[in-house]
């Protein structure tokens, strides 16, 4: 007997987890820096630089890069700012993790509190949420075809999103941001870095990585303005990916692990920008396999193993714009100016209906601007709601939804603030799917029956041809002929049909695999 394999490279998730942790640590004002009298604002960036994975556990090592801005204890009470890296590493337990494989992390600062112990000295907490999604990659031969003629086989066909390939880059970006000419940089107020504008291209079995990295900035010259500006650096990455193709599906995830921001000392007007990030990736190709669910040989007995392998098929990624318009009450702010607003998007609720997943979140703003106060700048946190509607999804799949503050704009008039913000969401739809894999098939000899002989049988519930063949060692077909029975897929429960038995016929020949 010979048989046909098709190897099926299987990417399953084992896990998904949430994790909150607590990074603390305090900090000494620089002898160059006045006391503080109180904090206005902290915010932080935070990288990964090492991830550790053991039988049921996580290793991970990171930093948060801090930025504070605070009200100087002296006579002016002037606004000054701070900047430190609190360390941490936390060792999480996953009980499913194993060694091999591999863990991609997601991580955002939910909170950071900053508390003044005295002038001097200040204590940090930072609330951080991670996400660690567990793989396990599996490359296992499913028969698909047998090729002998005696030999009925059971099978049918199955779409798989089979894994194509994976592969890790490290990428950098080396760069001044410049500020407007006029102003003199006194010192760096706030700092937040983000990755926008992602893409993925797949050209000569190479995949394409590009975002950009977007750099806000506000600062203090040495004029004792308080002023802000964005710049944007585009960071692309290569992974080698062998015989991917257009039509292929990317998963990319990146992974902040170094950044490191310090005023120019050696180009004025710009500040110096250097980050590390890693970028790893899935590929995907949807293919049609035919899979045998079960098989058999009248007058000779098959033996074989049957395993449910666990894998994913219908892969798809759908792209939507959620366009946000809201009109704020902040009469805080009166006549001054927008500096920055840090948006976080969350989602709260997700239903599927009617081939519709329908999102419902909302959108925390920490707004920070001018005031007419002796400080000259101030913060206040609001919160927008927002709904969502992604068309064509199939409800049995299952969803993971990411989602990324696109184009943003916030215009004051006397208080009411109209805030536009398109939000760019990105959902992930698979179904997870059980095929058969049969393997290790083995025959027991036995004698040729030369017995010819007819039964009479009644379909029971339940009931296929398939299974009441293989029962009397007959044939679909040969049933279906005896009966004049049309279509073999519709027997109906009580109806009586002959069984005419199978005489095989060959020489005996042990089965070569």
């Amino acid at each position: 007997m010979e048989i046909t394999k098709e190897t099926v490279r299987i990417n399953k998730v084992i896990c998904e987890k949430k994790e909150t942790i607590n990074v603390q640590g305090d900090m000494i004002v620089p002898d160059s820096k006045p006391d503080i009298l109180n904090t206005i604002n902290t915010t932080g960036n935070i990288c990964i630089y090492k991830k550790e994975i053991n039988e049921g556990k996580i290793r991970v090592d990171g930093n948060i890069l801090t930025y504070i801005m605070y009200l100087a204890d002296d006579e002016k009470n002037s606004l000054r700012g701070l900047n430190t890296t609190l360390d941490f590493s936390e060792t999480i337990a996953i009980p499913e993790l194993q060694i091999g494989m591999s863990v991609d992390i997601t991580s955002a600062i939910k909170l950071i509190e900053c508390k003044v112990l005295n002038g001097r000295k200040i204590g940090l907490k930072a609330t951080v949420e991670m996400k660690f999604k567990v793989h396990s990659k599996e490359e296992t031969d499913v028969v698909t075809n047998v090729n002998d003629v005696n030999i009925q086989v059971l099978s049918k066909n199955e779409m798989v999103s089979s894994l194509l390939g994976d592969g890790t880059t490290k990428t950098y970006v080396k760069e001044n941001i410049s500020i407007p000419t006029n102003d003199n940089l006194a010192e760096i107020l706030n700092c937040s870095v983000n990755l926008v504008d992602k893409d993925t291209k797949v050209s000569y079995n190479k995949i394409l990585a590009k975002t950009e990295v977007e750099v806000k900035l506000i600062y203090l010259t040495e004029d004792g303005r308080i002023a802000s500006c964005t710049g944007k650096v585009p960071l692309v990455g290569f992974i080698d990916m062998p015989n991917i193709e257009e039509e292929n599906t990317c998963e990319i995830n990146y992974l902040t692990k170094n950044l490191i921001i310090k005023t120019n000392s050696v180009e004025e007007h710009s500040v110096y920008i250097e980050m590390e990030v890693e970028i790893s990736c899935l590929a995907y190709e949807e293919k049609e396999i035919q899979v045998i669910e079960d098989m058999y040989c009248p007058g000779e007995k098959i033996n074989f193993d049957l395993q449910q392998l666990n894998t994913i098929s219908n892969r798809r990624v759908k792209k939507s714009v959620c366009n946000i318009r809201e009109k704020v009450d902040l009469p805080e702010i009166g006549n001054g100016n927008i500096i920055d607003v840090v948006i976080e998007p969350n989602i709260t609720k997700e239903n599927k209906l009617n081939g519709k997943v329908m999102i419902e979140g909302e959108l925390s703003l920490n707004i920070i601007f001018t005031d007419m106060s002796s400080v000259g700048i101030n913060t206040k946190k609001i919160e927008i709601p927002f709904e969502q509607t992604i068309e064509e999804i199939d409800n049995t799949c299952k969803t993971n939804t990411e989602m990324e503050v696109g184009t943003q704009e916030f215009i004051n008039q006397s208080g009411n603030v109209s805030a536009n913000i398109d939000l760019n969401i990105e959902t992930t739809s698979y179904k997870e799917t059980e095929i058969p894999a049969i393997n290790n098939i083995t025959e027991e000899q036995m004698e040729d029956s030369e017995d010819y002989s007819v039964i009479i049988y009644v379909v029971k519930p339940n009931d296929t041809l398939w299974k009441i063949a293989k029962k009397y060692g007959s044939t679909i077909d040969d049933i279906a002929r005896v009966n004049g029975i049309e279509r073999p897929e519709k027997i109906n429960v009580g109806e009586k049909i002959y069984i005419p038995k199978y005489v095989l016929k060959r020489a005996k020949e042990p089965i070569s695999l």
